[in-house]
């Protein structure tokens, strides 16, 4: 493939010769051709004097016309779309006229997205929850922008944006902006704070909502609506506590939208609204750290950006860091170091697994040159990230020192797009006049951004809350069924979050005694696992039970990969699969009848999972 750009390898869009500052899209949206049809309106800043032609980043879309609009008069210009690119999409040309100067440039570009568009997800009303309405929802991290609008789809552009939605009248529309006007079967929105593509977000179906907070609500469909906002009543407190580690809170309202069960992800931060899974609704707010991970973003992520996805660890490893710091200040210190720590089985277990045979992607920062965002997706940048910076904070002096630096840093590159090496020169910039200075020269950043495997060096973590679940680990492996049920040791009350840890250290395990039947039945009656809700807990034991090779609970196991498309559950548990010979025909199968529900981005992942691509 080779890098498609100088500033980004994932991006045919030129930002260093031209920049996008606003987008004005026209939107209908036709459920019945399951394709949004209408017009973007660009606004580019041009970089260059005689630029000849704009690149635009493109996926299956069907551009009809494109006008430059230049003092009131319309002219049509000569447009072409390259081949596609696997996993990438395609190259939009648009030709310009001869002597183009520098300064602002309007350009129209007609349109409509292909029904099968990698960004936007079409469910028939069975596929609801209310059963009687369709619904449509954009995914358009890391590079699906693409498939929704022709753009620079860069995280190198921020932009303002504006739109239009023609919509079925019974139906709402929610995007990442703020609602400007409503009115039957047309919503208008405004987004005026400057935000790469990949957060531009859409969501259309039968929903309502309930407020959480002063400029907070959550949208969910009715059946779910009030569990949701139970689920998600301390999101006021998570937004108040970002505000004070990170500083002022820039997007006005923070709303979540409870998606249905085939979004990918367990969140996706886009501003305005966040859209969460509803795996997280395990009814105890066991899961809602996940709405600290996607506030954190409205900081780290959204306001100060990496510059394409090689750096992808700027967005995830400080957004996983300050997730961290809001639980440790809403819990304690001890779940902070715990949430870490368990955090850590977890990438362990990634690069055992998903990435066992690209050691180069547990890189902190990779190299994307051969290779799409999609397919170097992995917990690598949020782990690996958010232990380095651990490690900074304890070198510097802990968060007494740190946490001003790090409101310092998000002040600086605030509306940036930038690299690691932005990173490394704001720690140099802060530190450098201080008596932590020699700090700076004990860091190893080579040893830290371009090392494969697991974080070189592993901070120094209250082990209190974390010890329990490896003695416990240590104890299921190493000991008969018949000597477990004798213990009094098993029986020790345990948190919901170091019951999950647990089962996650007693899948690392290399050798567990007795894994079968009766092992697994005496785990489940022990912590009343048939019962539980948490997904978390539920993904695990699943993963247990294909360790043990139990046959004839495979049903189960597939019903739970069908109950949600959630990327984090559904990849593991089919690679589990695509490893028992027995079951992987079962799984093949399974995949085949349910992959036209999932997102592309899911069944794309899931078709190498199980090798048949």
């Amino acid at each position: 493939m080779g890098r498609l750009g100088v500033v980004d390898p994932s991006s045919y869009s030129q930002p260093d010769l031209i920049t996008t500052e606003h987008s004005a899209l026209n939107w209908k949206v036709n459920f019945g051709a399951t394709k949004i049809q209408g017009s973007v309106l660009h606004r580019f800043k041009v970089l260059t004097a005689n630029l000849d032609k704009i690149l635009l980043d493109v996926r299956d879309i069907n551009v009809t016309n494109a006008t430059l609009l230049a003092g009131g008069s319309e002219l049509p210009i000569n447009f072409f779309i390259s081949d596609a690119v696997d996993d990438i999409g395609q190259k939009l040309t648009l030709e310009l006229p001869s002597g183009t100067a520098k300064g602002s440039l309007n350009v129209r570009i007609d349109y409509e997205t292909s029904s099968s568009a990698s960004g936007l997800q079409w469910l028939n009303p069975t596929q609801t929850l209310g059963k009687e309405h369709p619904y449509m929802f954009s995914q358009c991290q890391a590079i699906h922008a693409r498939s929704v609008i022709p753009c620079q789809d860069t995280p190198a552009v921020k932009f303002t944006y504006d739109a239009t939605v023609e919509h079925p009248s019974e139906l709402t529309a929610l995007m990442s902006a703020l609602i400007d006007k409503k009115e039957p079967g047309k919503t208008l929105f405004k987004q005026e704070v400057p935000i790469p593509a990949y957060l531009v977000a859409i969501a259309i179906g039968k929903l309502v909502s309930r407020p959480l907070g002063e400029n907070s609500s959550v949208w969910a469909e009715e059946a779910i609506v009030d569990a949701c906002a139970e689920e998600f009543s301390e999101t006021a407190t998570m937004l108040k506590t970002a505000s004070e580690l990170c500083g002022p809170y820039v997007w006005k309202q923070y709303d979540l939208l409870v998606m249905p069960p085939s979004f990918p992800f367990g969140g996706m931060e886009n501003p305005c609204l966040t859209f969460v899974t509803p795996t997280l609704l395990a009814g105890n707010k066991s899961l809602a750290d996940v709405v600290a991970h996607e506030i954190a973003h409205s900081w780290t992520g959204n306001l100060v950006t990496n510059k394409n996805f090689e750096h992808f660890w700027l967005n995830e490893g400080f957004t996983v860091f300050v997730e961290s710091k809001i639980v440790g200040r809403m819990q304690g210190a001890k779940e902070l170091d715990f949430k870490m720590l368990s955090n850590l089985t977890d990438l362990q277990e990634c690069i055992r697994t998903q990435l066992n045979k690209t050691p180069e992607l547990t890189k902190l920062v990779v190299d994307l040159s051969n290779c799409g965002p999609d397919d170097a997706f992995s917990s690598v940048p949020y782990i690996k990230g958010s232990t380095f910076l651990r490690y900074l904070e304890d070198l510097f002096g802990g968060p007494t020192v740190f946490e001003p630096f790090l409101r310092d840093y998000l002040k600086k590159y605030a509306y940036k797009s930038i690299e690691t090496k932005d990173f490394q020169s704001a720690l140099y910039d802060y530190f450098i006049d201080t008596d932590k200075k020699d700090k700076l020269s004990a860091v190893d950043w080579d040893l830290w951004l371009k090392s494969e495997g697991m974080p070189p060096v592993i901070p120094n973590f209250d082990e209190s809350l974390a010890n329990v679940t490896k003695e416990l680990a240590s104890l299921w492996s190493s000991k008969s069924v018949a000597e477990l049920a004798d213990s009094a040791e098993i029986k020790k009350t345990i948190s919901i979050h170091q019951l999950i840890d647990f089962l996650g250290k007693l899948i690392e395990s290399k050798d567990i005694v007795d894994l079968n039947e009766s092992k697994i039945n005496l785990l489940e009656s022990t912590y009343n696992l048939k019962s539980s809700k948490n997904a978390e807990v539920r993904f695990r034991l699943n993963r247990l039970i294909i360790r043990a090779r139990l046959i004839k609970r495979l049903d189960e196991i597939l019903e739970f990969a069908n109950s949600n498309f959630r990327m984090k559950f559904c990849r593991p548990i089919y690679r589990d699969l695509a490893g028992w010979p027995e079951a992987k025909p079962a799984a093949i199968r399974n995949f085949a009848n349910v992959k036209d529900q999932m997102m592309a981005v899911c069944s794309h992942t899931i078709e190498k999972d199980l090798g048949l691509k």
